[in-house]
């Protein structure tokens, strides 16, 4: 398959983070070329030959970019491990995972239409944990940051770790990392506040616009089902309502999305607030809403700052 075929098949997989039902096969993927092989530490020590194995468990991210942002410790627990469990935004980066190990379990078919996520999630958690009851090295694998919107991986850490059994997180470069480095927004200059969407709807919570805010998942914004994988133009004017009471509605707004393949780059369309109810968004994009007011100096701390540093001066 050629990289522009290769380009085309992710394309059509982007619109959902289900794994898509079209078959692939080994030949759909060129070849990469291996990194060094790294031991990872292990999660147990190695028991006697009497004693029963003792199960563990490592959850790692994958990164954004195919191929180019695992790290050498995640693909030796991928590659130790006996049974890998994965949660991928794309077909063809799980095919990928696949020539790393040879029971590599999908566990995007567990997602429907009409079905509460959360329903979902609890599925993979009793999954993985089967396999570590069993005495099985288990490894689950998710893109991004394992641990960053993905209750799945935290879940089943903590009944792992109840449960007596090795357990672990290896982060990975986030969709947050990429969002930064792409557009170019350092969050330590005016700060950044993160939220999900739906959570600006479901309580008061509180927006500083004099730093940049990340509106994730926009796509689902106000479903209160779970089972939907993306909500309308009515409920995204929700939004705007309420953000309005902070922004100008010719405020700019931004809408991004982080290549997942080498071959693509990141979509950035830029917009306003009056106008993103009629904006098509997806549950993979996110929206940036840079800073509509300046900093305000606070001058009472700034007197008291003053006040110390003079003390500390004479002491």
């Amino acid at each position: 398959m050629t990289y522009r075929q290769l380009e085309a098949t992710s394309g059509r997989q982007q619109g959902s983070r289900r794994r898509s039902s079209t078959p692939f096969t080994n030949e759909d993927v060129r070849p990469l070329t291996k990194l060094p092989y790294y031991h990872a530490m292990p999660t147990h020590p190695s028991p006697a030959s009497n004693e029963p194995r003792r199960g563990s468990l490592a959850c790692v991210g994958l990164g954004m970019t195919l191929g180019s942002h695992l790290t050498p410790l995640a693909r030796s627990h991928i590659q130790q491990a006996d049974v890998v469990f994965a949660g991928l935004s794309d077909g063809v980066v799980e095919l990928w995972l696949q020539r790393m190990h040879p029971d590599v379990r999908s566990l995007q078919p567990y997602y429907r239409e009409g079905k509460s996520r959360m329903k979902t999630y609890r599925e993979w958690v009793e999954l993985m944990m089967v396999e570590v009851r069993a005495g099985n090295r288990v490894c689950g694998v998710f893109y991004g940051h394992p641990g960053i919107f993905a209750w799945s991986p935290h879940k089943v850490i903590e009944t792992a770790r109840a449960e007596g059994f090795q357990a672990h997180m290896e982060p990975g470069i986030s969709a947050e990392d990429c969002l930064y480095a792409d557009l170019g927004i350092d969050p330590g200059r005016y700060g950044c506040q993160h939220f999900e969407a739906s959570q600006l709807l479901f309580y008061e919570r509180r927006i500083d616009n004099a730093g940049y805010l990340v509106l994730w998942q926009v796509g689902l914004v106000g479903d209160r089902s779970l089972g939907r994988f993306s909500t309308g133009p009515k409920y995204r004017e929700l939004l705007v309502e309420l953000l309005s009471r902070d922004y100008p509605l010719d405020h700019e707004v931004i809408i991004y999305r982080g290549a997942t393949l080498p071959i693509e780059k990141p979509r950035i369309r830029r917009t306003t607030l009056r106008e993103l109810p009629h904006v098509t968004v997806t549950s993979e994009e996110t929206v940036v809403l840079p800073p509509s007011q300046t900093l305000r100096l606070n001058l009472a701390m700034r007197e008291r700052l003053e006040a110390l540093d003079k003390e500390s001066a004479l002491a």
